[in-house]
């Protein structure tokens, strides 16, 4: 059994029991989320929703909310003694999949 959900902008594939990271979500670790936007659940056939599944959604807890390694941005302009150094640090939860229901 999989379901595939939409969150932060992004399409995740998930199973009961994966531990996936998604855009940072606004509950304490130990909260449980709910994923309302589900595009297709796969049981013993598959739902596709058009767009998303009536009634379907994926049951979470997060696990921990933190944040990404530094990723170094820099611009440059040869010839023009132009640089800029930036630094992002993205933010995530950490969340295990409890239950897919229709």
């Amino acid at each position: 059994m999989y379901a595939i959900f939409r969150t932060g902008g992004k399409e995740y594939k998930v199973s009961p029991g994966d531990v996936i990271r998604v855009e940072r979500l606004g509950g304490e670790p130990g909260a449980t989320v709910e994923f309302n936007h589900v595009c297709a659940v796969r049981k013993e056939k598959l739902d596709v929703g058009s767009p998303l599944v009536e009634n379907a959604k994926v049951t979470a807890t997060i696990l921990r909310n933190a944040r990404s390694p530094k990723v170094r941005v820099l611009k440059y302009k040869r010839k023009k003694q132009y640089r800029r150094t930036l630094g992002h640090r993205q933010a995530f939860s950490e969340v295990r999949i409890k239950e897919i229901t229709m």
